[in-house]
């Protein structure tokens, strides 16, 4: 492949942060009286923005008014400091080392907000060249819906058929489909195989480096 360019997802991709974003909610949930869930709960309610989070976290029965409390607490809450237990997964780096090496074109898109994605984006990948960063902005559209993935794609000058999208759940398999761009569902985030594979995801691996192997291939 000539060109080389490749987008990940934050949360459950490249970042394990399911435990402090559980903790965050939590602690919103118990101030207001309202139930709290078990951390392996979060790993089903996160992926789609804080929006899709307190929903889920929610009874459905839920009033706007109290959801938009909840929403504006978690705010406050999770942003009052970059989490200590939010750590890139192992294998992350190497994986990263290896494209920066191979002089891949490296984006990273997310529905977590824009200013927490370039936050843990900086600090925690701060040594390479990722000159496309985006979390969730109000004017644009978030995945699955394709615009950012694919104005990602033309600030790389790369086709979209020819850019690797990786990504956890079924919301960055669908944005690979939607996009039209070769999706890598990974094992080692917040959901299963079946969901990867069950929206559209061409290839799926268990450890980061196992990407190189389908990038690299002729």
């Amino acid at each position: 492949m000539k060109n080389k360019a490749i987008i990940f997802d934050l949360d459950g991709t490249l970042i394990d942060s399911l435990e402090d974003i559980a903790v965050c909610m939590n602690q919103v949930l118990e101030e207001l009286n309202l139930p709290s869930h078990k951390i392996d709960d979060y790993k089903y309610f996160v992926g789609g923005g804080i929006s899709i989070l307190v929903d889920n976290a929610l009874d459905k029965n839920t009033s706007e008014e109290t959801k938009e409390l909840v929403t504006e607490k978690f705010k406050i809450v999770y942003d009052q400091k970059l989490h200590a237990k939010t750590l890139p997964y192992d294998g992350i780096y190497e994986l990263l080392d290896e494209l920066q090496k191979q002089d891949f074109k490296i984006g990273v898109l997310s529905n977590k907000p824009h200013e927490f994605t370039i936050a843990y984006t900086s600090n925690l990948f701060s040594k390479y060249e990722m000159k496309e960063v985006h979390g969730q902005k109000s004017h644009i559209a978030k995945k699955p819906d394709p615009i950012a993935a694919i104005q990602i794609a033309q600030s790389f000058d790369v086709p979209c058929e020819e850019v690797y999208f990786v990504g956890d759940t079924m919301v960055d398999m669908q944005t690979a489909v939607n996009a039209k761009m070769i999706g890598i569902g990974v094992l080692w985030g917040f959901r299963d195989e079946e969901e990867l594979m069950s929206n559209g995801a061409t290839y799926v691996v268990k450890h980061p480096l196992d990407i190189l192997d389908i990038v690299n291939k002729k």
